[in-house]
């Protein structure tokens, strides 16, 4: 089953990476959203559990490991092309994880990786979405103290 114009909806995995006040951000070099910063995430695999997903999505974009920690947020992305038929349908299920603050090198799908202030996001053009869910990680790594 392709991702573009798919018939049934792909399930992916975002990964919020916090080390300290930081969060690790890439630049998609594949469309959908080409050239946005966002987080970490992909397509989970078949025989693959989410947190699985997680890490090796992460690793395969940054080359950074993560402790991928409790699920933030379920989102649902549809892009519909200008004739109104679904593009892309994505179910994003995204995960608070944990890394040391190492330097990452992009790969894959990712054109770009680095770690941004949480101070820092309005200058990275988010979409509302993975802004909202970042800042919803950081609270919640927070309060695991």
């Amino acid at each position: 089953m392709g991702r573009h114009y798919p018939e049934l909806p792909v399930v992916g995995v975002g990964a919020v990476v916090l080390a300290g006040e930081q969060v690790l951000l890439v630049k998609r070099g594949a469309e959908p959203s080409r050239g946005i910063w966002s987080i970490p995430g992909g397509g989970v695999e078949v025989g693959e559990s989410l947190a699985q997903a997680c890490a090796r999505e992460v690793a395969e974009e940054t080359a950074i490991e993560v402790r991928v920690g409790p699920m933030v947020e379920v989102i649902e992305r549809i892009l519909r092309d200008p004739q109104g038929r679904v593009e892309y349908h994505y179910v994003l299920i995204d995960f608070l994880c944990y890394a040391q603050p190492m330097e990452p090198m992009a790969g894959d799908d990712a054109a770009d990786a680095l770690w941004a202030g949480l101070d820092s996001l309005d200058g990275f053009s988010l979409t509302p979405d993975t802004q909202r869910v970042i800042l919803k990680a950081a609270t919640m790594a927070k309060s695991e103290g």
